[in-house]
């Protein structure tokens, strides 16, 4: 099950109807402009539930290098397959930004705030804080890598590789949807909640190399927060998953 190419085109999916959703509600002249934030966090959950059913099966659908991590730390997944995993997830970011772009190409141009068109390809917080906008990363992820964990064990097999062992059918993502949808409801609106460094790092590239017409900086004095914060809530879900399963001698 260990699919590189299979984390490439789900994160790629993911970042196509995640950032999609973003650029609906905020772009100029879009028919969804101004839908609000449930319906982006509705879109990413949805966005989650898609890749995870299309390619859940071909790579496990980690489609999240803090997953990864965290699958690795918890003896989960093989280290061996971490780097690959995490630059095929990379550039499945980049990727899926880039058809986001192409897909709102006229948008671009009808939209003034350069502000507005990088929201569409990555994060940036509410109110900008270091200690607090990284903290929200962390706590955001941990929930996010724990709930993983807990998924994993709901179908009574051992756990795997595979983020969603559930065995009912598409249905088996729904959970893991549905834990995206409570963590951006829920803390979302102090950052955005990247809780995934493809999701914000990949777009972000994207942004600074397409010629996104009237765009702004990419703001990489803030970048490093949604990668350092997510992977450190995934260590931090890895050890407190083995503080309620300490390994038998």
């Amino acid at each position: 099950m260990f699919s590189p190419s299979g984390e490439f085109f789900g994160t790629a999916l993911l970042v196509l109807l995640g950032n999609g959703v973003v650029a609906t509600v905020l772009l100029a002249k879009s028919k969804g402009q101004g839908a609000g934030w449930l319906a982006i966090t509705a879109g990413w959950a949805l966005a989650v539930f898609v890749s995870v059913y299309c390619f859940g099966s071909v790579s496990g659908a980690h489609i999240n290098p803090a997953v990864t991590l965290g699958l690795a730390l918890a003896g989960r997944f093989p280290w061996d397959q971490v780097a690959g995993y995490m630059a095929a997830q990379l550039a499945g970011g980049i990727f899926g930004a880039t058809l986001v772009w192409l897909a709102f190409l006229p948008h671009w141009r009808a939209t003034g705030d350069p502000a507005v068109k990088l929201a569409a390809f990555c994060n940036a917080p509410a109110i900008r804080n270091v200690p607090s906008n990284l903290l929200c990363e962390i706590i955001g992820t941990f929930v996010l890598v724990f709930g993983v964990f807990r998924i994993q064990g709901a179908s009574g097999n051992p756990a795997g590789s595979a983020v969603f062992p559930i065995d009912l059918g598409a249905l088996g993502a729904l959970p893991v949807a549905l834990l995206v949808f409570s963590v951006g409801v829920s803390l979302g609106g102090p950052t955005g909640y990247a809780i995934n460094p493809a999701r914000d790092l990949g777009p972000r590239i994207a942004h600074a190399l397409l010629p996104v017409s009237g765009k702004g900086g990419s703001d990489w004095g803030y970048a490093w927060i949604p990668v350092v914060g997510p992977f450190l809530g995934a260590v931090l879900a890895a050890l407190f998953l083995k503080t309620l399963h300490p390994p038998t001698p």
